[in-house]
């Protein structure tokens, strides 16, 4: 005689983004007691903070993206999935993502939605054909492909008017990122290329910071500021406050000054690193539950970052607005491990926590080899010292200890000599992006499947195991 054995459902959890709130909060509940389903539009953790030096050849994109797979893989109650979230259903308790033409349907009982945030051009979202931003592999790629190929064109040019437009850079946004980028193309120009080209002086590249803001690196206070505007100036950066971009196009880029007048930089190298909008998903969670969106898109959750009548969900890094927090790394990283507590506290009929209080770690920013300027409390630091403790920081945050290393082997061949060690590119890392934007909205890309190939996809990690020993 045979007994049937019903075992409860473990509960299913379902986080949205495979970014520092998507992973870190995963990764604080390997120890729980739940189904973990990740689902993310790339196969990767980007840690987004070094991207510009994927962009300037310091470092490969796999050094500072590994796979989510393999993060995760010692992880036993995560599942990965590729798919790109269309529609989140509160009332139903499923996310719908896609991948390609293929739709899958997940459900939850507790979800994380960590899907970040992209590059905002302020309503102009035309000007990203002639200036990328900085928000993905793929636009670093780009990105250097443009900048490594504008000097390989300005050889090649025929008259001084085409030389000085192709060897004229512009970034637009006095923010970290855009002050590293200026630092670093400052840097490719006047010391690792100045050696390689016989037609034309790499030096006397003109690399120009704008911003509609009076000063840079705002968010660091005035002091620093100034510091790090003194040190781009010495490299060689045009530094150009108070100038407000009004149109982008293939050769140049027309600004207005805070004077009211107008003028025409001659540029063919553009990059976009102004302003952040959140992922549209935030539109749909707010429509849903009743909150508010700001008008950056983030969605305006409750003190416990879940989102109004809904217990379940939380939102967390740049998706989320509360208290004016920042949108940084360490946000999201507290903010999804705040959220992971909340959850394990539920299952263990425990009360909840207090409401999220982010715990500032401090702001820093590199501007060219052994210089970087950091904010600490009410600590500033300006130069080596600083570049010290950015180094130090940004490989406690790089996930592994062989991308550790790479890393450091990197940046010792970067700033020790004048090389880089990433400085192959293509054809296609500049045009793709335009070439699949030219094939019009009719073009989908698809995997061939056949009908016996559509079947209901496992719904835990346990049924996607048993599945899976059955068939093999």
């Amino acid at each position: 005689m045979s007994h049937e054995v019903h075992t409860q459902p473990r509960h299913r959890v379902v986080v949205v983004g495979s970014g520092f709130g998507g992973l870190f909060g995963t990764q604080a509940l390997k120890r729980s007691d739940v189904d973990i389903t990740l689902i993310a539009k790339t196969t990767h953790h980007l840690f987004q903070p070094l991207l510009y030096q994927v962009a300037t050849g310091i470092l490969s994109e796999g050094e500072i993206a590994p796979a989510t797979r393999e993060v995760l893989a010692s992880q036993d109650n995560a599942r990965v999935l590729l798919g790109n979230v269309t529609k989140i259903d509160l009332a139903a308790r499923t996310v719908t993502s896609r991948v390609l033409d293929r739709e899958t349907v997940t459900e939850y009982d507790s979800l994380l939605v960590a899907a970040g945030a992209g590059q905002s051009y302020f309503g102009n979202d035309h000007f990203a054909k002639y200036a990328p931003g900085m928000k993905s592999i793929d636009d670093a790629l780009e990105l250097r492909g443009r900048i490594f190929g504008a000097f390989e064109w300005a050889e090649l040019a025929s008259t001084p008017k085409e030389i000085e437009r192709l060897m004229t850079f512009v970034v637009v946004g006095a923010g970290p990122t855009g002050v590293e980028m200026a630092g670093q193309i400052a840097e490719l120009s006047r010391r690792t290329l100045r050696r390689d080209f016989r037609a034309i002086d790499t030096t006397r590249a003109r690399i120009i910071l704008l911003d509609a803001a009076p000063t840079v690196l705002g968010a660091f206070g005035d002091h620093l500021g100034a510091k790090a505007a003194e040190k781009l100036r010495s490299l060689g950066v045009e530094v150009q406050l108070g100038a407000m971009v009004t149109g982008v196009d293939a050769t140049g880029i027309d600004v207005k000054d805070s004077d009211g007048s107008v003028r025409r930089i001659e540029s063919v190298t553009k990059v976009w690193a102004a302003g952040v909008q959140a992922s549209e998903l935030g539109a749909q969670l707010a429509e849903q539950s009743g909150a508010s969106v700001d008008r950056a898109g983030r969605v305006e959750v409750n003190d416990d970052l879940t989102l109004p009548g809904h217990p379940e969900v939380f939102v967390v890094g740049d998706m989320a607005a509360l208290k004016g927090y920042p949108g940084v790394a360490q946000v999201a990283i507290q903010g999804s491990r705040y959220a992971a507590d909340q959850i394990k506290r539920r299952l263990a009929g425990k009360e909840p926590a207090g409401p999220f209080v982010y715990k500032d770690k401090g702001s820093m920013a590199t501007i060219s080899r052994f210089s970087a300027v950091a904010s600490i409390g009410k600590l500033h630091f300006s130069g080596f010292v600083a570049w010290l403790l950015w180094l130090a920081v940004h490989l406690v945050y790089i996930i592994g200890f062989k991308h550790r290393l790479t890393t450091l082997l990197h940046w010792a061949v970067s700033f020790v000599g004048r090389g880089r060690s990433e400085r192959t590119v293509t054809e296609q890392q500049v045009f793709a992006r335009t070439a699949i934007e030219q094939l019009g909205d009719g073009y989908a890309p698809s995997l061939p499947r056949v009908p016996a190939d559509r079947k209901p996809p496992a719904q835990s990690v346990a049924q996607a195991r048993e599945q899976g020993s059955r068939t093999f």
